[in-house]
């Protein structure tokens, strides 16, 4: 088994040409409130196990964190319990805000 990641730009392009995707922020509420990409959806990871419903299967899941480790932690749960199509974003929110949208805050 292998986890799938994407990168920053990749993940803009493939936002522009409307690719279904579930962009899943796994951080915790303050990071989401201070800065995220939009679309994403907050689901912190501590949470995960207890929230799968809300986590489609009908589309590529992008996890998504401040740097990337987290949502590689939760990228590799979801392809456990049997999810297919799962990525985590390489270098996380900050790696977008200095790649993709310097607008974002970093922190």
């Amino acid at each position: 088994m292998t986890l799938a990641t994407t990168d920053p730009r990749s993940l803009k392009a493939r936002l522009e040409l409307d690719e279904p995707l579930f962009l899943l922020d796994v951080r915790e509420r303050w990071e989401f409130d201070l800065a995220h990409i939009p679309g994403s959806r907050h689901i912190p990871m501590s949470t995960i196990p207890g929230r799968m419903a809300d986590i489609p299967t009908d589309r590529a899941v992008v996890c998504i964190c401040h740097h990337g480790a987290r949502s590689e932690q939760v990228a590799w749960y979801l392809l456990q319990q049997g999810r297919s199509a799962v990525e985590n974003l390489r270098g996380g929110v900050d790696a977008w805000s200095l790649e993709v949208d310097p607008e974002l805050p970093r922190y």
